[in-house]
């Protein structure tokens, strides 16, 4: 085993820098578990040292669709749009994660740290949206993974996608918790002017020090204020999310959150419950004893209590909100300020009569 000095979870891999997760847990696709065999680190600092840190890799990603389709009644969304597989933000509690297991590998470390790129996701997009068969309906960017992670930087996907969906007068919904969406607010203005844009932005926190384990490479707090501030004075309709609400850990700051985003611009607000599916539950719970050792059994509980004494319910129509008092106290409390704060207005619906199908990359042009 390792020294006791060595910072560590319970679970004997050394403490990782930047990261939500600190395990692998098992694939339940895969056939065989491989378990790491750290006693020969005993007294080797340097090699404890690198096991620390854990680089981001990035693979190229050959998918030959880049719109997916939810049939969920839970999901205020048909298709969607996801340029990256895994996400580096780390949260510790994404309900993403099982997502990485059918690539053959882990919803822990692997999903944070192992992102499939979709190189051709502009084209592929362009080809969708050029079909006779599409009729035009809101498509979701981040209906998975946040299409604003830290890949975007370089790769410029999500941009390249947008100028897309300007061209074709596609609307477009994006969900993020990067402050990087201000960086596209030259598309973003003027696809929000002709009624094709909008902009959700999730806030879980407004503790600087909470949000620096809990989701260790996303925009701080306040920069996704100032994200919601620049977004609605560019006049891009913009929503702030509660979510997830963790029971027990950051559901009394519900109403300090709505404050704060109506004052930074704003105009409208939602919620989802902690959802723990597959292998989000032990990353999460791992992450929760590991940081908040003196909060895990109080959070836990109160988990189990919104979900009918279990830590997860998939039943469409509860997973989302939970179950029970607390469950509906959460919800209370969050329905009573977002009327206090002018949140809980019912946007209009983005155009889709603009549409304009666009001409495709390859194959027969239109005549007309």
């Amino acid at each position: 085993m390792l020294s006791s000095n060595s910072p560590s979870s319970d679970f004997g891999r050394p403490a990782l820098r930047g990261r939500g997760a600190a395990i692998d847990p098992a694939n339940r696709f895969a056939r065989i578990l491989v378990e790491e065999d750290l006693e020969q680190l005993e007294g080797d600092p340097e090699a404890i040292e690198e096991l620390r840190t854990v680089r981001t890799e990035y693979f190229a990603d050959a998918s030959r669709s880049i719109i997916s389709e939810n049939d969920s009644p839970d999901v205020g969304f048909r298709y969607s749009l996801n340029p990256y597989r895994g996400c580096s933000h780390g949260c510790s509690y994404c309900y993403a994660r099982p997502s990485h297991e059918y690539l053959g590998l882990s919803g822990g470390i692997d999903f944070e740290s192992k992102i499939f790129v979709k190189e051709h996701a502009p084209e592929l997009l362009r080809e969708w949206l050029a079909r006779e068969a599409w009729v035009p309906e809101v498509i979701v960017f981040s209906g998975v993974t946040d299409c604003y992670q830290p890949a975007e930087r370089h790769f410029r996907l999500t941009r390249r996608c947008l100028e897309v969906a300007l061209e074709a007068r596609q609307p477009i919904a994006i969900v993020t918790k990067n402050a990087l969406v201000t960086r596209d607010l030259d598309v973003l203005r003027e696809m929000a002017s002709l009624g094709v844009a909008g902009v959700a932005v999730s806030i879980t926190t407004l503790d600087q020090s909470l949000a620096r384990v809990m989701e260790p490479r996303t925009s701080a707090p306040a920069a996704r204020l100032e994200a919601i501030r620049r977004l609605s004075q560019a006049g891009v309709p913009t929503r702030v999310m509660v979510a997830p609400v963790i029971p027990g850990l950051n559901d009394s700051e519900v109403p300090q959150i709505l404050e704060a985003a109506a004052a930074a611009g704003a105009d409208a607000a939602s919620y989802i419950l902690l959802r723990l599916p597959h292998s989000v539950r032990p990353v999460f719970l791992e992450w929760l004893q590991r940081t908040q050792p003196t909060r895990y059994e109080r959070v836990e509980t109160r988990i189990r209590s919104t979900r009918g004494g279990r830590l997860n319910n998939t039943q469409w129509g509860r997973r989302m909100k939970g179950e029970g008092p607390l469950a509906e106290q959460i919800g209370a409390t969050f329905r009573v300020f977002a009327a206090r704060y002018g949140l809980n207005r019912e946007r209009p619906p983005l155009d889709t009569t603009k549409f304009h199908r666009p001409l495709p990359t390859r194959g027969q042009l239109q005549l007309f």
